[in-house]
């Protein structure tokens, strides 16, 4: 027989008797079955023992007929951290569709006469999360080009496309200052094309002297985060130990600790309460740079409905935004795409509305929605609980939809160290045979690793898998990478010599510091 037909013996036993889930109890029978080389193999990685008193669930499939060729607890529900955003990411790409576009319109009810506007202007979101400064820049040329020179009335931000509910379910306090936890708003802004919407950077460079102040630059400047600094210059070659954490529910950032003297520019994103209040503080300045004077004050409404339209700017379409926002694992693009799926479809751009439609998406392609939850769009929720054999469903139905290549290209590749193809990747399973092969979303928290895609063996036989591990004291993330590489190097063909995880302190350091850290932008 075949190596090819002995998985799919083995395998079809093991579904009914629970051999490839290694189950103590099965009959001696079905315990006299012969495992395949592959089965014997990724049997051997997760007996690692930094897998006891801990759960892993394991499910590989064909990726053409979706039979099973391997199972380790693929129906126990499992915490998967990012992989979450496989479920948004498929559902997006199926009801927005790739063309859609997110904007954001200034507009105004009042007559506008010699050059005067004589009411207030309103800046309203429609929930772009790659909004940038340059975008607001744009719309204020689009103002001052109407012939527009004053405002005399106030400049009005307005959210209300979505809900107010800014932090998601079960999202840790603690982590409400660090760019992967920002708040979720309709009117937002980015500080790059990392679009991190709803952070600023702060900028930190040594002083002059020893001792003297760290001197500091929020980009984009604005007026709404408060710099608090008493951080100081070090000696030249002593350790930096700078630190810029944001007040919780204010606006006020405090920079402490040391920067070692000649040391190059720092970069610390941080989130922004209110982020509607920031977006808008940002546009007022493009328009006083345009020679746009606004009379009144910034705050916070609704825009009338019979308000007319005097500028728009769009983002880029979700399709391509599918890029930085599975190549880096973005949170607030999960977020975003989840309250704009329910604002589209049931004019409510709310978590559970928003979330109502992943599941439906779901469940229309064969995932069994009664046995998993889904708490939030990112996975930082922890809260959420999928299987791994809802992951590879999911997955195995994205290859049947329109789609399908663009959202494949978005997710990281393993060991390509270009920042935008290999994504969370870049650094893992280099120079095996999974490199510029494995294409997988990656899932951190503390406690959790997950990585769950596509692969191809030595044979050219493509496969879905998915791996979820959850509750371990130290990271088995090289395990994972294990599991990758030797489903990349199986051939049906001759036996394969097994894969060991890279158990290097180095290795062992680099797992460690992004458990916990899906977010962390080196990861």
């Amino acid at each position: 027989m075949s190596g090819r037909g002995l998985v799919a013996v083995a395998a079809a036993v093991a579904a009914t008797a629970g051999l490839v889930g290694q189950s103590a109890g099965a009959p001696a029978a079905v315990q006299q079955v012969q495992a395949t080389g592959l089965q014997q193999q990724l049997d051997t990685l997760l007996a690692d023992s930094r897998f006891q008193g801990s759960q892993v669930g394991l499910l590989v499939r064909d990726a053409t007929t979706g039979e099973t060729l391997y199972d380790r607890n693929s129906a126990t529900r499992l915490l998967p951290a990012s992989n979450t955003k496989l479920f948004s990411s498929t559902a997006a790409m199926h009801t927005l569709g790739t063309g859609f576009r997110f904007h954001t319109d200034v507009l105004a009810t009042a007559p506008v006469k010699s050059g005067k506007l004589r009411g207030d202007l309103y800046l309203k979101g429609f929930g772009d999360p790659t909004a940038l400064e340059s975008d607001y820049v744009a719309l204020a040329k689009q103002i001052a080009g109407a012939g527009i020179k004053r405002i005399d009335g106030n400049l009005i931000a307005d959210d209300t496309y979505f809900d107010h509910v800014r932090l998601g379910d079960s999202w840790a306090w603690d982590d409400e200052p660090f760019y992967y936890s920002a708040e979720i708003s309709a009117l937002t802004l980015a500080p790059n094309t990392d679009y991190d919407s709803g952070t600023a950077i702060v900028e930190s460079l040594p002083g002059a002297t020893v001792g003297a102040p760290v001197k500091l630059k929020a980009v984009p400047a604005n007026g709404v985060l408060k710099l608090v600094n008493t951080a100081t210059t070090g000696a030249a070659g002593s350790a930096n130990t700078l630190n810029i954490e944001r007040d919780h529910g204010t606006n006020v950032v405090r920079i402490t600790g040391s920067v070692p003297a000649g040391a190059t520019v720092g970069t610390e994103w941080i989130t922004v309460w209110e982020p509607a209040l920031y977006a808008a503080d940002v546009f007022r300045r493009a328009l006083t740079a345009e020679g746009v004077r606004v009379d009144g004050n910034i705050r916070a409404a609704a825009t009338p409905a019979a308000a007319r339209q005097l500028a728009r700017d769009e983002s880029m379409t979700v399709g391509e935004l599918m890029t930085p926002f599975l190549k880096l694992s973005n949170n607030m693009h999960a977020e975003t795409l989840v309250k704009a799926m329910g604002a589209v479809t049931k004019a409510n751009g709310s978590w559970p509305t928003g979330l109502g439609v992943v599941t439906a998406y779901a469940k229309s392609v064969g995932v069994d929605t009664a046995t998993i939850r889904l708490s939030d769009g990112s996975g930082l929720s922890r809260k959420v609980n999928v299987t791994a054999k809802s992951v590879t469903d999911i997955l195995l139905a994205a290859q049947k939809e329109p789609w399908f290549k663009q959202w494949y290209d978005a997710l990281p590749i393993a060991g390509n160290a270009d920042r935008f193809v290999g994504g969370t990747l870049r650094t893992r399973m280099a120079n095996t045979p999974a490199a510029n092969n494995l294409h997988g979303k990656t899932g951190s928290l503390t406690g959790v690793t997950a990585l769950s895609g596509y692969v191809s063996t030595k044979d050219g036989r493509k496969l879905v898998f998915s791996m979820i591990s959850n509750n371990y004291l130290t990271s088995p993330r090289s395990v994972e990478d294990a599991v990758g590489v030797t489903l990349a190097s199986w051939t049906d063909q001759a036996p394969v010599a097994a894969v060991k995880p890279d158990t290097s302190r180095r290795a062992q350091q680099a797992a460690d510091d992004c458990d916990g850290n899906d977010w962390i932008k080196a990861c």
